[in-house]
């Protein structure tokens, strides 16, 4: 809205940048007159010295919108405070028309017009601001309304608009058939569609419907939008006929007719689809050739079809050199060729091409499997075999010449000579790549006779290398002394290391815990949990964990070869002496130890304890009700209560630490309450938990 003020009148043309009808206004001030351009829907705003809008207009110039409060003063330079008029008039397309509402509030007189014919009469002097609403019907096209406001004495202000009445339930006139298409179809086969903007105000957007040739526009548009075009980025590219309308709608849902087809055709970028049925020439057994078939496809550009082979596995590459049929597609659906015995599985795949040189995807595949008998050419080439004390050893040079399917050698030992019939072979080797190998503990006191053979993928070998005898003797020599052996008590048991053994046939280390048995000492190998045998170690160095308890111990390493020869402490194994740390509870610590139903009692380095029930009572007979866990605390030399469980309904019983330290003992007591409010002796168990 543009307020008049009171300084000079209008001197100069003032052009608004928006698009409508053009309005030229002429405004007089005494001698000077001047022309305003107003462009629809803006008003033409023209100011009167009388209240009868006669002779010329004192000034003339633009208005946005009625909405004016002058008070007690003039609305302009050059006019008085009473008895003055102002009239506001546009001129605008109203597109299909419909219903509106004129809302005016005014003090004094407003009287509005639609093309000459007055719709609001408030003609009065009055000394407070009137209210009313018109509805009317607006034609459709180009019509004009015009608004005259009259202040004869006192305040004046004036307020006034003309809306759409956007209820479904009222307005039910359609918008116009937008005007002006065009569809263009880029380089980037995207399909642009666009119009000329509708002229109604209640304009709510635009619905665009896109239909192939031949069918008919759905009920669901393609795209819904407020712009006045639409690029369709989902246009299939397949060759097809595609059509386009568009249709305006307003808020109250009513929908214009759709605009006059525009067509584009589509570049066809679709390619047939996959054949299909072609898996089932699927054989499960060797085949000698092989025969294709597939169910034809239907595509009215269909060209006909490409076989591809490859035996590197799946997916078969679609490369001209995979392509069995060269440039020109089979024209049937069908291929037969001979399959080569090569011992390779073949991979078989279908395309069909149509006339633009669209190919389709792969289709499913087909496979043939083909015998390999023929071994790699591969050969060890002067093979020696020498016994020592790492066993037997072969040594061969590298094959001067390869096949692609060669995947290793094997060393197999026999019992007889090639020259004798009846002999038994032995593998003791297999995927050999290097050019050397040992058979660390062949049975000794015969002669074995070894041969190196290359093998390929399927399992055949090639030609074997020199046979090479061997009268192996065997070894019956234990390993020197273990060196260098320490023992150190930890929080969580004794620490072990030693120096590696440099004994040829060396096969792992043995580790023997000695204690004192009634003044003697007795060793015995640290046993594996799960083999129940002894344990086999092959680094130097061994955490023995338990819980540290001042025991006395005495260790001895022994080194073990391949034929199982080792040391024993009575023949020369060197032993180390250690006394653990003594980590146990003090001895009057309570709860004491004693008389106790509880049954079991045990922990792992998880930090999990837990027991079980060897009788349902205490001593005195009374019913266990439940538990009470203590863990032994070495900075303050007392059992801390960590736990307090019922008995429940169940057989057994734990609880977990979560606060269970590192690297050290920790031990645990753990008494049963009784029903009669009592509470049993203790029993004990403890923790080496890990670093």
């Amino acid at each position: 809205m543009n307020r008049a003020t009171r300084a000079s009148a209008l001197a100069a043309t003032t052009v608004l940048a928006t698009t409508g009808a053009l309005l030229t206004c002429t405004s007089a001030a005494g001698a000077a007159t001047a022309t305003a351009t107003c462009t629809s829907p803006v008003f033409k705003r023209q100011f009167y010295a009388n209240t009868t809008f006669s002779g010329t207009p004192k000034k003339t110039d633009c208005d946005s919108k009625i909405d004016q409060n002058w008070g007690t003063g003039a609305p302009a330079t050059g006019l008085p405070s009473n008895y003055f008029s102002v009239r506001w008039t546009v001129t605008r397309d109203f597109g299909s028309g419909g219903p509106f509402s004129i809302p005016v509030e005014t003090r004094d007189g407003l009287r509005v017009y639609l093309d000459g014919t007055r719709k609001v009469d408030i003609w009065k002097n009055v000394s407070t601001t009137q209210t009313k609403t018109v509805n009317i019907t607006i034609p459709s096209g180009t019509h004009t309304l015009r608004f005259d406001f009259v202040n004869w004495t006192g305040a004046a202000n004036v307020k006034a608009d003309y809306l759409p009445r956007t209820s479904a339930t009222v307005d039910t006139v359609k918008p116009l058939v937008p005007t002006g298409t065009s569809l263009t179809y880029d380089s980037s086969y995207q399909a642009k569609f666009s119009w000329t903007a509708n002229k109604e105000m209640d304009l709510a957007g635009y619905r665009v419907y896109r239909r192939l040739q031949g069918t008919s526009y759905g009920t669901k548009p393609l795209a819904t939008t407020t712009s006045t075009s639409y690029t369709d980025t989902t246009l299939p590219k397949n060759g097809a006929v595609y059509y386009y309308e568009v249709r305006a709608y307003d808020k109250a849902g009513n929908e214009s007719a759709g605009t006059a087809d525009k067509s584009v055709t589509t570049v066809d970028r679709t390619a047939p689809a996959a054949p299909t049925g072609i898996e089932d020439s699927w054989k499960p057994d060797y085949s000698d050739k092989v025969n294709l078939s597939w169910n034809g496809n239907t595509e009215a550009d269909l060209a006909g079809y490409n076989v591809y082979r490859s035996t590197t596995g799946r997916p078969v590459a679609l490369t001209a050199a995979n392509r069995l049929n060269g440039d020109t597609p089979l024209a049937y659906s069908w291929y037969q060729e001979p399959l080569p015995q090569t011992g390779d599985t073949y991979y078989y795949v279908i395309t069909a091409v149509d006339t633009h040189g669209n190919e389709s995807a792969a289709s499913g595949t087909a496979e043939f499997y083909t015998r390999d008998k023929t071994g790699p050419v591969d050969t060890a080439y002067n093979a020696k075999a020498v016994e020592d004390e790492r066993g037997v050893t072969l040594t061969w040079d590298k094959s001067e010449v390869n096949s692609d399917d060669f995947v290793g050698y094997v060393v197999i030992r026999y019992d007889k000579p090639r020259t004798e019939s009846g002999r038994t072979p032995v593998l003791v080797g297999e995927h050999i790549q290097g050019t050397s190998f040992t058979e660390a503990a062949p049975p000794p006191g015969t002669t074995h006779y070894y041969s190196v053979v290359a093998v390929d993928d399927s399992g055949n070998g090639g030609t074997p290398s020199v046979e090479m005898p061997v009268a192996v003797a065997g070894n019956s020599t234990p390993p020197p002394p273990v060196t260098g052996t320490t023992a150190t008590a930890k929080e969580n048991g004794v620490a072990l290391s030693w120096d590696a053994s440099d004994d040829p046939g060396l096969d792992h280390y043995r580790i023997l815990r000695g204690t004192l048995v009634d003044g003697e000492w007795v060793y015995k190998p640290l046993i594996d949990g799960w083999t129940l045998k002894p344990k086999e170690f092959t680094d130097t160095h061994y955490l023995d964990r338990m819980a540290a308890d001042g025991e006395q111990f005495r260790y001895s390493v022994i080194a073990v070869d391949q034929y199982g020869n080792q040391l024993t402490v009575e023949t020369g194994a060197p032993v180390q002496d250690v006394t653990e740390l003594d980590l146990r509870p003090d001895a009057d610590a309570g709860p004491a130890m004693g008389d106790n139903p509880v049954g079991n009692l045990h922990g792992d380095v998880t930090g999990r304890v837990a027991w079980w029930l060897s009788s349902d009572t205490g001593a005195n007979g009374s019913k266990v009700t439940g538990f009470n866990v203590y863990r032994w605390n070495p900075s303050t030399h007392v059992f801390d209560k960590v736990d307090t469980q019922a008995r429940g309904d169940v057989a057994g019983w734990d609880y977990y630490d979560a606060a269970l330290p590192k690297g050290t003992t920790t031990y645990y007591r753990v008494t049963a309450t009784l029903a009669d409010g009592t509470e049993t002796d203790a029993r004990e168990t403890a923790i080496a938990s890990v670093d």
